[in-house]
């Protein structure tokens, strides 16, 4: 049953098997007005927590070195121009001064709880050095049905540890799934971050939320067994705008520090 879950979950973005990818790698694809589909309600991308860091680099024209750290379903095998973290970097750019320099990379922590990707975090801080960093976490977690105490525990240090470390945090919780959601407890496991990023002052991109939004108003359909590429594309393209907006209003960027 967990096996079915996992390979449900790693389908709906269309992400079966991608190595370790750099969002910067591909040149990413333009960034034209948003798509109607990519609509959500303002209080969907609003948080009271702050990215002063961000704040900090783009005032002071600072290099911008965003890392996700995620799974499988952070990519899309061949089309990595097109996966959120790349649609991320090219919106930002759009959004931001020409003279800023943006790049995101991804670091791939494929099938490893919260507890085992925090282990790598001191480490993995040393090497990149980040202004930001944008976990994604808590799918296997769920799967496995590790506890949620421990996994809030977890989190927390990690969370501590890329603070630690000086960078800048945004926690981004599941995918949603209406063909997963009868088949794993996911609400505590949401619940958790939320009390994390609460204690801890980060932002929260609601990631489940907002893809519960785009499947109950009809603009994705993410329960259809015939999902394909495009709509893992379109979804990502959307789930990009979304967090490059998420990013620029947690960092409280005016217009004197965006193009537009």
């Amino acid at each position: 049953m967990k096996a079915k879950v996992l390979l449900s979950l790693i389908l709906l973005c269309g992400s079966l098997a991608a190595p370790q990818a750099r969002a910067g790698d591909a040149a990413p694809a333009a960034a034209p007005a948003a798509p109607a589909a990519c609509e959500l309600p303002s209080y969907l991308l609003t948080s009271e927590s702050q990215l002063p860091r961000v704040a900090e680099a783009v005032k002071s024209g600072k290099p911008l070195e965003i890392l996700v750290i995620g799974s499988r379903s952070t990519t899309i095998p061949a089309s990595e121009d097109a996966s959120y973290p790349a649609r991320m970097q090219a919106i930002l750019k759009d959004k931001l001064p020409p003279s800023e320099v943006v790049h995101v990379s991804v670091e791939i922590q494929s099938k490893r709880t919260a507890e085992e990707a925090a282990g790598t975090f001191v480490k993995l801080m040393e090497a990149k050095r980040p202004t930001l960093v944008i976990w994604q976490t808590g799918t296997v977690d769920a799967i496995r049905a590790i506890d949620p105490d421990d996994f809030r525990g977890a989190v927390t240090s990690g969370v501590a540890a890329l603070q630690n470390a000086g960078a800048d945090v945004v926690l981004m919780n599941l995918q949603y799934s209406p063909r997963t959601e009868t088949m794993i407890s996911v609400p505590p496991y949401l619940d958790n971050m939320r009390v994390v990023a609460q204690e801890h002052d980060v932002p929260l991109f609601d990631r489940f939320a907002i893809m519960r939004q785009w499947n109950d108003q009809g603009q994705f359909d993410l329960f259809s067994p015939s999902r394909g590429p495009e709509l893992a594309k379109q979804v990502h393209d959307c789930l990009g705008r979304a967090l490059a907006q998420f990013v620029v209003d947690a960092a409280h960027l005016g217009p004197a520090q965006q193009q537009n």
